[in-house]
């Protein structure tokens, strides 16, 4: 008997075999005694940071997928603060600088890509953190930064980014003068664009910075960059904005934007810019990502880096700041 004639026998048997059992219909019952059970942590990152004015020992640390946590000895021990409350994303955290009892949590974060988790708006802490009420916003999904007057803990800005997967409404520059009692939209583009980041001029908490997103999120790609994108100034508190172009900025299509200011100088102006503009990288044909910077407050640019560094994993990694103390680190 050959071998193909054995196989085709025994795959026959096999069959029949298995035949009474594909037939079997399953009951509830038979699922009862089955019970949900944890298999181990999920990946994770550490997605904002946030610390208190004038005291070195205690900072608030926010985890993609893994709440916020709180240490009061400079990192030495950490603790988690956020576990009680139905989400776990973290995206920007901020420490009121007039009362440093009052911080603030945006959740769902901004690193966007096919596995990210979804927030559910922002949340208030009174107390340092040990406790928290929800704030409104539920339906931004995705909240990339918050701002806190200086003088004023009742004055927050939030940047929403929005739901990547699909238009929404609820997305762009919100404010607050009460407290997060109500809210009002004030900087929006369209239902495919949303807010990522934000920096206020700490001379003159009315001049602030946003950065605007057009990004569409798919499980199988990732669409950044558009019409929508673009860097925005505001010189009255958010009541009006004006969206920088030319003077030395990239005039192609822009994506995913960073914007930080120097707190010795604020003149000095960063924004790292995901374009296609810019010189071409050995290997490469477009650049994909610049640092520029203005020396009059934003008024003028000019491009200082170009490097693959900067420009890699736009998803990630797009984010700057300054050093306190030296405008140029």
């Amino acid at each position: 008997m050959s071998n193909v004639r054995r196989f085709s026998i025994s795959l026959a048997f096999v069959l029949a075999a298995a035949a009474p059992l594909a037939a079997q219909q399953l009951t509830p019952e038979q699922y009862e005694g089955l019970r949900a059970r944890h298999i181990g942590p999920v990946g994770n990152r550490v997605s904002s940071v946030a610390g208190v004015p004038g005291d070195r020992n205690t900072y608030f640390a926010g985890a993609a997928t893994g709440g916020i946590w709180k240490t009061d000895d400079a990192g030495l021990h950490w603790r988690p603060v956020f576990d009680d409350q139905p989400v776990h994303s973290i995206g920007a955290l901020a420490v009121a600088p007039s009362d440093h009892a009052v911080v603030w949590a945006g959740t769902g974060e901004t690193s966007i890509r096919s596995n990210v988790s979804i927030g559910n708006g922002v949340w208030k802490s009174t107390d340092g953190g040990e406790t928290w009420s929800h704030m409104g916003l539920e339906g931004t999904g995705r909240v990339g930064r918050i701002l806190i007057h200086p003088t004023d803990a009742d004055v927050v800005y939030v940047a929403a980014l929005g739901h990547a997967y699909a238009e929404s409404d609820e997305r762009g520059v919100y404010r607050t003068s009460d407290g997060g009692a109500s809210w009002e939209k004030i900087l929006f583009v369209d239902r495919g664009t949303g807010a990522y980041d934000m920096v206020m001029d700490p001379a003159n908490p009315r001049k602030i910075f946003a950065t605007m997103w057009d990004i569409d999120l798919k499980t199988w790609k990732r669409d950044s960059g558009g019409p929508g994108s673009g860097l925005h100034l505001t010189m009255d508190g958010g009541d009006t904005w004006t969206e920088l172009e030319g003077n030395g900025l990239p005039t192609g299509t822009l994506g995913k934007i960073a914007v930080c200011m120097s707190h010795s100088d604020s003149d000095r102006v960063y924004a790292l810019i995901e374009t296609s503009d810019g010189v071409p990288m050995e290997g490469y044909e477009t650049d994909t990502g610049e640092l520029w910077s203005s020396d009059d407050g934003g008024r003028t640019w000019r491009l200082v880096n170009y490097s693959h560094d900067l420009a890699t994993r736009q998803a990630y990694y797009t984010r700057c700041g300054v050093a306190s103390d030296d405008r140029d680190e």
